[in-house]
């Protein structure tokens, strides 16, 4: 049996997702020209712990999907909270590798860029793609990851929270 056909549109739809709060990485690839290229991406997510695996979603219309679809290996960049700059540039379009003018960041063992001050990383080997609704779900089986205390920046109902997390006061218990 089908599903049911939705009760909604897609503005209610995507409403409701933003109230889920994400975390904000930056996927970083080297294209076939030998060039970096990354993009924001929100929907980053743990798949599995053995084999370690992660995954994400691209749209199927942007301009950096050929690249990352092609590229063996990818970093997942999990950014900290006083990254929104970051953030911000890689979600431009445009041409991927001028994103990455005056962001410092390192090669990872097998290439791709991995940003300097991020609170988590994730370098993984590109092992399943599938094509799904308007998106490309990626399966990355991680090979090497590492984290800092730094807080990470957080996207919720449409924006980015920047209030410091540790700085929030608890409600009052009832």
């Amino acid at each position: 049996m089908p599903a049911a056909l939705p009760n909604f549109d897609s503005t209610a739809f995507r409403s409701a997702l933003g109230r889920f709060a994400t975390g904000v990485t930056v996927v970083t690839a080297i294209g076939p020209d030998g060039r970096p290229v990354g993009l924001t991406v929100s929907s980053f997510n743990s798949v599995s712990l053995t084999p370690p695996l992660v995954l994400w979603s691209l749209s199927l219309t942007s301009s950096s999907l050929p690249m990352l679809e092609a590229a063996r290996h990818y970093a997942v960049n999990v950014l900290a909270a006083d990254q929104l700059d970051i953030a911000k540039r890689f979600a431009v379009r445009g041409n991927p590798a001028d994103r990455f003018a005056q962001v410092s960041w390192r090669p990872g063992e097998n290439g791709a860029p991995l940003l300097h001050g991020c609170t988590a990383w994730f370098e993984c080997y590109n092992r399943s793609r599938y094509h799904e609704g308007d998106h490309c779900i990626f399966v990355g089986e991680v090979e090497r990851c590492g984290h800092t205390d730094a807080m990470p920046l957080v996207f919720h109902a449409g924006g980015f929270d920047l209030t410091p997390q540790r700085a929030r006061k608890a409600p009052p218990s009832p």
